[in-house]
């Protein structure tokens, strides 16, 4: 367990945001977080789990322990007949372990390529894209009680899963058994993700069902590509609408894709007919978060160094570098401004993706 003292985590959020944290404990094995909790001076102290920085807008130092998590490995752990069980550890880069799998000839994870952050955030966050979520590859995951200093694992249906949520995004209630957790009784701040499972199928259908990768089809011509060909196509979709975190700071998509029912998606349509919407397996209407914001008119607009991307307005931006640097306040200044906007052109409310620190 290799513990530090007022890190800087600039280089450790892709927003570029400048902060410190006064206790940073880099978590290599399942031992460090034992270790951790065994030790007099950081047991019983607030933590805040740090992967790859990607989905967090930090609002100052952070005072709580950062535990980094930088547990590493992949491995086959069980084939069955219809199935590939592989583990990763929580520190793995999320995109590096979905190129690896495709890499070894297990399908499955494909459309969720480029996405940035860990393999251990995924769950917290029930990571999607093109038209498949986390829980629709997931297998099971260990993590370790912070309260307890136990062991645990968990399912797909003790997750809790939902549209980019989890039972990790929640505040704890009741106790209970991890064996029979209750659906609603919340892990937030309770529990560390050491090792995900996905279960990867033998019998591999292509999910093509978005828009994007439609045209990818028509431009190539080819109709029945390959996990590698569609994991390089969401590559250079991904690469052509998202802006690089290494050249300009950001957390990927800032908003949720909100939700709506029919009547509402109706009415709205009514008054915008060109409105982007996709009806749901439920019944409900997702609408796009951006052809919202981009429709009051926001993107390419700034306040103070927090921009909304050109190129595409789901996505706020850091327009400064170094120490001169967007702060916190400034990007949840916008997103507040951003969020008002819509609401009072549409009656939506936008939830912001990113953990707010």
């Amino acid at each position: 367990m290799l513990v530090e003292n007022n890190v800087p985590l600039q280089q450790y959020n892709t927003f570029g945001i400048v902060a410190k944290a006064h206790t940073l404990v880099r978590v290599r094995s399942v031992q460090d977080v034992h270790d951790l909790l065994a030790d007099p001076a950081l047991a019983g102290q607030p933590v805040f789990v740090l992967g790859g920085g990607s989905n967090i807008v930090i609002t100052g130092d952070v005072k709580p322990v950062v535990l980094k998590m930088e547990i590493k490995g992949l491995r086959l752990v069980e084939e069955t007949d219809r199935a590939w069980i592989v583990e990763a550890g929580a520190g793995e880069v999320w995109h590096e372990a979905v190129a690896w799998t495709i890499a070894q000839g297990y399908p499955g994870l494909e459309n969720l390529a480029l996405i940035p952050g860990t393999v251990g955030a995924a769950p917290v966050q029930n990571i999607g894209a093109y038209g498949v979520e986390l829980q629709d590859r997931f297998d099971s995951l260990d993590a370790v009680d912070l309260a307890t200093d136990k062991p645990f694992s968990l399912n797909a249906a003790q997750c809790a899963f939902s549209y980019r949520d989890s039972i990790f995004k929640h505040a704890p209630s009741a106790a209970g058994e991890y064996s029979d957790l209750p659906r609603g009784m919340g892990l937030a701040g309770r529990a560390v993700i050491t090792h995900v499972r996905f279960r990867l199928p033998k019998l591999w259908t292509p999910d093509l069902g978005y828009a994007d990768i439609e045209r990818k089809i028509a431009e190539t011509g080819v109709t029945e590509p390959t996990a590698q060909q569609i994991f390089d196509w969401v590559c250079e979709i991904r690469s052509a609408k998202l802006p690089d975190p290494a050249v300009i700071g950001n957390a990927g998509s800032f908003f949720k894709n909100p939700t709506v029912t029919e009547y509402q998606c109706t009415d709205i349509i009514a008054r915008e007919p060109r409105i982007v919407h996709y009806p749901m397996p439920d019944g409900t209407i997702k609408l796009a978060a951006g052809w919202l914001i981009d429709a009051c008119g926001w993107k390419g607009k700034t306040i103070g160094k927090a921009g909304v991307y050109e190129k595409q307005a789901l996505v706020l931006v850091n327009r400064g570098h170094g120490e001169d640097s967007v702060t916190g306040g400034e990007v949840m200044t916008l997103a507040r401004a951003i969020q008002t906007s819509v609401y009072e052109r549409f009656g939506i409310r936008l939830e912001p993706e990113p953990v707010v620190v």
